[in-house]
């Protein structure tokens, strides 16, 4: 199995930026994919952004233009950069490894909580 760390998240002012981490030993040799979900207190897990194995790459319309999602094979991180935040881009981030093989059934990790707030 494959282990699943986030870290990245804080509190930061309208407008601001972070960068959060996904950071997943294994899944570039594995060729999964990664997919960033979100999820806001008393509200349902929504899909944010993900990121395909041959790199092609997907967003939700609330976040596209704003956030952009990329990947360190060196590292086995995927990266989410998250530009212009708004309040309601409070949550706890996950991530999730996709495809097949390895890449199926990973226990989520902790998850990183972002905080936009003035």
């Amino acid at each position: 199995q494959l282990q699943i760390e986030e870290s990245g998240g804080g509190l930061v002012q309208p407008g601001g930026s972070l960068r959060l981490s996904c950071t997943v030993p294994g899944f570039t040799s594995n060729n999964c994919g990664v997919t960033w979900f979100r999820q806001a207190e008393g509200q349902q897990r929504e899909w944010v952004s993900n990121l395909a194995a041959d790199g092609s790459q997907g967003y939700a319309a609330s976040v596209k233009g704003r956030f952009t999602i990329s990947k360190d094979k060196t590292r086995d991180t995927v990266y989410l950069q998250m530009n212009s935040l708004k309040p309601e881009d409070t949550a706890m981030y996950h991530c999730q490894t996709y495809g097949t093989g390895r890449c199926l059934h990973n226990d989520w990790g902790q998850g990183t909580q972002v905080t936009v707030s003035s």
